[in-house]
């Protein structure tokens, strides 16, 4: 059996967030959303639950990391081709996301990173296998 992930980010606009998202060409299963949460689908085993910040409460008695001014995580997506990496990064700009950080070219391994709208922090990167076995 495989695992899946389902990683919670608080969010304070849901629809916002849910627009940003398909913007990027993701989508959402509606099995698992209502007006709290919102099932974003990221994989057949890789989900992200965008929770509506007093529903994300209630999964903690801590405090919720403020992602505009501090990096609670980073989330990391493998890409298929650098032409994806650049394909998904330029659409989270359109949409209104944040560069984070410039591009990292290794020629064998490539990535962009970008802030969503509440500041959460993604990282999108591509690598030539073969070649990165090659440099091992």
């Amino acid at each position: 059996m495989s695992r899946m992930i389902f990683v919670n980010l608080p969010v304070k606009d849901l629809e916002r967030s849910k627009a940003f998202f398909t913007e990027l060409g993701f989508s959402f299963n509606p099995e698992f959303s209502d007006e709290n949460a919102a099932c974003l689908v990221i994989s057949d085993t890789i989900f992200a639950m965008l929770l509506v910040e007093p529903f994300f409460r209630t999964f903690t008695q801590k405090e919720i990391a403020d992602a505009g001014s501090s990096t609670e995580a980073i989330i990391a997506l493998s890409a298929e081709s650098r032409q994806e990496v650049d394909d998904i990064a330029d659409r989270a700009l359109a949409a209104g996301g944040k560069q984070v950080m410039e591009p990292n070219d290794q020629g064998f391994m490539y990535g962009r990173s970008f802030e969503d709208l509440d500041g959460h922090h993604w990282e999108l990167m591509w690598m030539d296998q073969s070649a990165a076995q090659a440099q091992g």
